[in-house]
């Protein structure tokens, strides 16, 4: 994507937004600056530190600083938005909609002033409406905006998958679409074991259970740790989204993008598989659905109308 060093900038240095900066830093894909709001002065500062000394350890080069001002980030290639308030149990991702609608917004103006030709990752929920809340305040063009949770369920799936036949989860091939949530659609016809579709290997009944965990799957480990959410898998699908664009490798992942016709979605972000590349989203893919899914997607796509809806009249107030 660049000549140079490219510049990860991640805003939130919580558990997410730090892991992210640990596994982009690992795995050598340019410099990383971790920021935070002013009132935890000294703590993304300290997590950089931290993260910078495993350096000679794990053996990369990348610069780690962690900062509470903008300014640092100014020229980013890409920005990954991770800032917001996490679940709790008995939370659902949209009773964050109000909190987060306003700290998305805020960091959305910084980016538009500081790097207006950076590639945006929103990993904040409620996902697909703050994604669509990112672009709304940048100006960006789309294929610049994108939100990652797609990654995520698809690896919840193929995990359980994994673990319900015994096999590695390298031999699991899995696509989920739609939103990031309850309404997320698995598609059963696109889900295979070392090539073998997974309805041969798993009963019906079976295999709508594991989907059923799947779509809780969030909630699941926010009811176990009672204090937080998920961050490990959520901060390597980013990392692996921010990998796929800066070393621009063609990637065929499901990443909540911007729609307009590709299956019927008339103008929202929404999770579809695309190609991620040195552009960002190079690509939608429309692939054939069952009918069952077909009406899964609808309603999954009805889900995240009504959310961003909720969300603008916010922003109206």
């Amino acid at each position: 994507m660049v000549d140079r060093r490219a510049k990860i900038s991640i805003i939130g240095a919580g558990n997410v937004g730090a892991t992210t900066a640990l596994w982009c830093a690992a795995a050598n894909l340019g410099d990383v600056v971790l920021v935070d709001i002013p009132e935890l002065e000294g703590m993304p500062q300290g997590k950089a530190l931290d993260l910078l000394q495993a350096a000679p350890i794990v053996g990369f080069d990348a610069k780690v600083v962690g900062t509470t001002r903008y300014d640092e980030t100014a020229g980013s290639d890409i920005v990954v938005i991770t800032a917001g308030f996490p679940r709790k149990p008995g939370m659902s991702r949209e009773d964050l909609l109000v909190t987060n609608v306003r700290i998305v917004t805020a960091v959305a103006e910084q980016i538009r002033q500081t790097s207006p030709d950076a590639i945006v990752i929103v990993v904040s929920n409620p996902l697909d409406a703050m994604v669509y809340r990112a672009w709304q305040v940048t100006g960006f063009p789309p294929h610049r905006v994108m939100g990652q949770a797609g990654i995520l369920d698809t690896a919840r799936f193929r995990t359980f998958i994994a673990m319900e036949l015994g096999v590695s989860v390298r031999d699991v091939s899995a696509m989920l679409l739609g939103g990031h949530g309850d309404t997320m659609v698995p598609v059963v016809s696109c889900t295979s074991v070392g090539g073998i579709p997974v309805s041969q290997l798993i009963s019906p009944k079976r295999l709508e259970e594991i989907i059923e965990r799947t779509r809780n799957g969030g909630a699941e480990i926010v009811n176990l740790l009672k204090t937080g959410g998920a961050y490990y898998a959520p901060a390597a699908a980013t990392a692996e989204m921010v990998e796929a664009i800066l070393r621009d490798q063609k990637r065929v992942l499901p990443v909540s993008a911007y729609c307009t016709k590709e299956y019927g979605v008339g103008g929202l972000f929404i999770g579809v598989p695309v190609i991620l590349g040195a552009q960002g989203v190079e690509r939608i893919l429309e692939i054939e659905l069952t009918p069952k899914e077909q009406a899964a997607m609808a309603r999954s796509i009805a889900a995240v109308r009504k959310l961003v809806e909720e969300m603008n009249q916010l922003c109206k107030l």
